[in-house]
């Protein structure tokens, strides 16, 4: 029987979310926790060039992290990912601000490339699986 909702309705089905979307949203969430913390650590250093005002830095690290939390819903879309390749590149940039980031953009861009294109592989070989499978069942 079909579970029902509170007013008598018949519940929905949640939708399928692929292995790269579901990969991509926990990449981009830790990520944008590291990414607020590099901004700290941008201000703690102050690390921008002269004539730039410190807090910048956490302003940064704000609104990327804001940007990689905002892209996890994105992620449904084919076009997402291209957003979430861009904030990898930014992230890639506070490089130039303090030189250990390259750490964690080298990390989380690995993570990131892993999710997007490893995980394309594994889905795909998994429907593969299931029609074959389907086949197999029917004779």
């Amino acid at each position: 029987m079909a579970e029902l909702t509170p007013e008598g309705a018949p519940r929905r089905a949640p939708r399928y979310r692929s292995l790269p979307e579901k990969l991509g949203q926990v990449v981009l969430g830790f990520e944008a926790i590291v990414v607020f913390l590099a901004g700290l650590v941008i201000y703690g250093l102050r690390a921008l060039p002269e004539g730039v005002a410190p807090w910048w830095g956490i302003v940064a690290g704000v609104v990327v992290a804001v940007a990689m939390l905002l892209t996890t819903g994105l992620l449904r879309h084919s076009w997402g990912f291209g957003i979430g390749w861009a904030l990898q590149a930014v992230v890639a940039l506070g490089a130039f601000a303090v030189p250990a980031i390259l750490v964690v953009a080298l990390v989380f861009g690995g993570m990131w490339a892993y999710a997007t294109i490893g995980g394309a592989r594994i889905e795909q070989r998994v429907i593969e699986q299931r029609v074959q499978s389907e086949r197999d069942s029917k004779g």
